[in-house]
């Protein structure tokens, strides 16, 4: 609501309490648009004529906007209150129009000559209502009318004229300019169509549109455009009528034939038109049948001059209402009999790619009611055809809905069979925008281009465009498979006793040492005569080991650091080379403990029944090879040393450590981040392979594209959230984000595990205080490390001081504690190295439950997990129990409200403030996982995401159902694996939807 400043509003009080002589204290004024309220009130009711007179001669000589605000816009009309103070409601009101003030007077002048208290219609002048003078087309009587509704919202009007010269023309034309000024940003649906119906319904001569423009006061962008179709209800009909639409016909016909009190309905058959002339008001059946001669002097002029597309002939018939006979009966050819130009049907021409025959099917389509149209100007189709594609761009004054648009658009073009068309781009968009809402497409045959399609011209950008590519690769994959089903039961037997022998030795060797005891042996059984003794010698034993192993490992270091000991600048070398924690090492040293890559290698060449693991092929390798992206250098062991170095607490979630450490060290070595972010839980992090989208995006025009997965097993809407705006800085942020995931990162019902750890991590109460410090606080490392003594400090006491005096003795006279934590990353990273190739023999498929465990040792710099195995239902389930979706915990209380729909929300609106594209990948499923308990909450979960994704930032893409049968692509029933990955990361690159960054 509009108010002046509080110096103006007292002189406008003042000068209305001396022109009405009511004492201040009883006038009341509000200003609300163009709109001035003002109320008298008094002991006894002001009377209603004379205070009108006293008022009425003020404002013939005052100017109101003199006495306002500069940053008021003008007032149009004055309503004028009366009542008795104390009383809820006014006696009287009385609308006054500024520009009919000296009617005004008279009609207030003849009032008080017949004492017109006791009239309610007094005589005088007539009122010229804002709609009669806005019909003659002045912009200030339009803006007065429009005022009239508007302001009752709080928004004030004013209008101009403006000339433009439109494209592919010299002669300028009128357009119509409406201002709508308000304190607040009203929302483009409330006004659009309540504005385009009061314009439209004054019939406006000269001006083709109308353009609103919605401005915040105090600003000086606009907040929001509109375009408003202007043209005559009439010249629509017309159009449509010359199309050979049938109801446009009728209705035009009913409107000339209106003088005659005649009626006209209308259907086709074939090619005929059929015309009934009924009356028009008949309620009693008493009214005469239409004359034939005067119905056919009005009828025949007027479709001739239409000259319908595709209509032959028309018969007419004359009846009454109701009757089964017709009384008279004519038959009239039509010009499209004699003329084969008018005899194709527009459908016949839209097949033929006829552009003016599709425009008016599509507008006929998304237009059934007619009556709407004509009211607010309805659908208007725009169509570009650019190549093989035609781009189909449809507006409206509140945007249309792509599920009330896209599908059915979708259909009607790949039902016409255009020649040359291959595929339809569709949008959606406000009337007046440049850049659309949101789009759809589809492809009507295969299409392969290497280069980006044109942009057309009511796109926003080029990636609303973007053509399908299929690049077909047959490149061989380096392991097929792991081990058989036998290898895999022998080794782990032969473990097993392995293991049993080991712990009985060592169990023995450490009860013979007299340091130790079983854990049940009464304290009378081991009597402590001799511990001084023991404990001497075992002391003097350790303490000599102890500098032996420190002497040891001082020379070791010596020899392999001789430049740079340290391992803080270690970095992933790109994807064809090996990342080396030292940078001095010998690739060589690796063959130590991996002796079985040589095998490997060795195998490949010769075509046997072995596989490159060198067991037999077994029914988890089918015969021929599936298409992959070559397997990179493992990351875990830098994701470790990296993590352990950081400065930023743990979040007690390894992974997310681990891949962040790999992330932020991507971003020291590049200086920029990602072009792409792969996020999500481990159906991300296995199903989305970074190097193989790079690699597909080079082959459709996209070179060079920088993609990262960022996965975390577990990682719901929640986390993403967590992850998104409160670990990462907006400067770390890419330009595109893929969440690919499924229905269980979305269900609320069940217990978010991942997050709750997360919650209960330091890391994340620092994330949480560095949320609440200013923008511009860099949040120094070292301040935690100067508080957290300060808190300590009251717990030390004597033997801790003690300790750290000696601990800092030792570390001045020893050769290898300086260097103690690259001593720690080598031998972290020669056992993990070392227990990979182990697994090559032992490798079985993780589950949800034990997924964290084995995928901490295979990803890649990329943050990629690749895994070679391949689901086969029938061993799978011998070692792993069948969940039916009922008893899923990941389906718990199904529920896609609550807090994951909100941190969805947060999500979106900070990718949109951060001017992030988001795309959601609803990741693919095998049909064994999709029991019907399942498969109905993955339907709901769909209808949920095409509800979410009429956002304009926001894209959905569903893969969940594209290999249901191709158990090859799954590690096991609800996770791809490295083939899988290839394949949706190479139909990703495909997908014309995805705005791919361009470098």
């Amino acid at each position: 609501m509009k108010t002046v400043l509080p110096d103006r509003q007292q002189s406008l009080v003042q000068w209305i309490s001396q022109a009405t002589g009511i004492n201040t204290f009883g006038v009341k004024i509000r200003l609300r648009g163009n709109d001035l309220h003002i109320l008298c009130e008094g002991t006894e009711c002001p009377q209603r004529w004379r205070t009108l007179s006293d008022l009425l001669q003020a404002l013939q000589q005052t100017d109101l906007d003199s006495l306002t605000s500069n940053e008021q816009p003008s007032i149009y009309q004055v309503f004028v209150y009366g009542r008795r103070k104390g009383e809820s409601r006014p006696k009287w009101c009385h609308r006054v129009y500024l520009n009919q003030i000296d009617k005004h007077v008279e009609q207030v002048e003849q009032a008080l000559l017949a004492d017109s208290e006791n009239s309610k219609q007094p005589g005088g002048a007539l009122i010229v209502s804002n709609e009669t003078l806005a019909r003659q087309g002045n912009p200030d009587a339009i803006a007065r009318y429009l005022s009239e509704t508007l302001s009752t919202l709080g928004v004030s009007v004013s209008a101009k004229i403006k000339l433009y010269k439109p494209k592919n023309s010299q002669v300028e034309e009128n357009r119509l300019w409406i201002f709508c000024h308000s304190s607040y940003s009203p929302d483009a649906s409330l006004l659009a169509e309540p504005i385009a119906q009061k314009l439209r319904y004054l019939r406006l001569c000269g001006y083709p549109d109308a353009v609103i423009v919605s401005q915040v006061t105090g600003e000086t962008a606009p907040d929001w455009l509109l375009r408003v179709d202007l043209t005559p209800p009439e010249v629509m009909l017309k159009e449509w009528a010359r199309w050979g639409d049938v109801q446009a016909i009728a209705r035009l016909l009913t409107e000339v034939l209106s003088g005659l009190k005649v009626a006209v309905q209308a259907s086709l058959k074939e090619s005929t038109l059929h015309i009934f002339c009924t009356p028009a008001f008949d309620p009693l059946g008493t009214a005469p049948i239409p004359d034939k001669a005067a119905c056919l002097e009005v009828i025949v002029p007027q479709l001739e001059a239409i000259a319908p597309q595709g209509l032959l002939g028309a018969t007419i018939y004359g009846q009454k209402a109701g009757d089964s006979q017709p009384a008279w009966i004519d038959w009239l050819a039509l010009p499209a009999a004699e003329h084969s130009v008018f005899a194709t049907s527009p459908l016949d021409l839209a097949n033929t790619g006829d552009e003016e025959a599709i425009v008016f099917l599509l507008e006929r389509l998304l237009n059934p009611d007619l009556d709407w149209r004509l009211l607010t100007g309805g659908i208007r189709v725009q169509l570009l055809n650019k190549g093989d594609l035609l781009h189909i761009m449809c507006d409206a004054p509140v945007c249309p809905g792509r599920a009330q648009v896209a599908n059915k658009v979708t259909q009607f073009i790949r039902q016409l069979k255009i020649p040359g068309i291959k595929g339809v781009r569709v949008y959606g968009r406000r009337a007046g925008n440049k850049e659309p809402f949101w789009h759809h497409g589809i492809d009507l045959e295969h299409r392969q281009r290497l280069v980006p399609e044109a942009t057309p011209e009511f796109a926003a950008t080029s990636q609303y465009v973007n053509d399908l590519v299929t690049a077909e690769t047959s490149e061989p994959i380096l392991r097929p498979d792991l081990t058989t089903e036998e290898v895999q039961t022998f080794v782990t037997e032969v473990a097993l006793d392995w293991l049993a022998t080991a712990n009985a030795a060592v169990k023995k060797f450490l009860l013979g040492s007299q340091l130790f005891t079983e854990t049940d042996q009464s304290e009378d059984l081991n009597p402590d005569a001799q511990g001084i003794k023991i404990a001497l010698v075992w002391g003097t034993l350790g303490l000599l080991l102890t500098v032996q192993s420190d002497w040891v490992l001082g020379q070791f270091i010596a020899r392999t650091t001789p430049s740079s000991p340290t391992v803080a600048n270690v970095s992933p070398a790109p994807s064809e080379q090996k990342a080396s924690l030292t940078s001095g090492k010998n690739p060589n040293e690796k063959k130590t403990f991996l002796a079985s890559t040589s095998k490997t290698k060795s195998s490949l060449n010769q075509t046997s029944v072995f596989n490159a693991s060198q067991f037999t092929q077994g029914d988890d390798t089918e015969s021929g090879n599936l298409a992959a992206a070559p397997l990179k250098e493992k990351a875990t062991a830098t994701a470790i040393l990296l993590a352990a170095r950081s400065q930023m607490p743990s979040f007690n979630v390894r992974q997310l450590d681990e891949q962040l450490a790999l992330y932020k060290q991507r971003l020291a070595r590049t200086g920029s981040p990602p072009d792409v972010l792969i996020i999500g839980s481990s159906r991300a992090l296995r199903g989305v392979d970074p190097a193989a989208l790079s690699k597909a995006l080079a082959t459709q025009g996209y070179p060079n594209v920088d993609v990262f997965n960022f996965g975390i097993n577990g990682a719901t809407a929640q986390v993403v959230n967590f992850v998104l705006r409160q670990v990462l800085e907006p400067s770390e942020l890419p330009k595109l984000i893929l969440w690919a995931d499924g229905a269980r990162a979305f269900n609320s019902g069940r217990e978010d595990i991942t997050f709750k750890s997360i919650v209960a991590s330091a890391g994340y109460k620092q994330a949480l205080e560095k949320a609440s410090t200013t923008a511009t606080s860099s949040d120094s490392p070292e301040n935690p490390k100067k508080e957290k003594p300060k808190e300590e400090k009251p717990e030390t006491n004597g033997y801790q001081a003690v300790n750290d005096w000696l601990n800092q003795a030792l570390a001045s006279v020893s050769t290898s504690y300086q260097n103690r934590d690259l001593i720690k990353s080598l031998v972290q990273k020669q056992l993990l190295q070392f227990g990979q190739n182990q697994t090559v023999t032992s490798q079985k498929q993780p589950t949800d439950g034990n997924l964290e465990d084995t995928s901490q040792q295979a990803v890649d710099f990329d943050g990629f997990l690749p895994l070679s195995i391949r689901f086969n239902p029938a061993r799978y389930y011998q070692k792993h129990s069948r969940v039916p979706g009922n008893y899923d915990n990941d389906y718990k209380s199904f529920q896609l409200g609550g807090e994951q729909e909100t941190a969805f929300q947060e999500v979106l609106e900070f990718t949109q403030s951060q001017k992030i594209s988001l795309v959601f990948i609803n990741m693919p499923l095998t049909a064994d996982y999709l029991d019907p308990v399942r498969k109905k909450y993955e339907q709901e979960f769909q209808q949920h995401m095409l509800h979410l994704a009429t956002n304009p930032n926001f894209i959905y893409r569903d893969l969940s159902q594209q290999w249901p049968k191709v158990n090859d692509y799954f590690s096991d029933p609800s996770h791809l694996n490295r083939f899988g990955a290839y394949e949706v990361s190479k139909k990703l690159a495909n997908d014309p939807m995805i705005p791919w960054p361009v470098k």
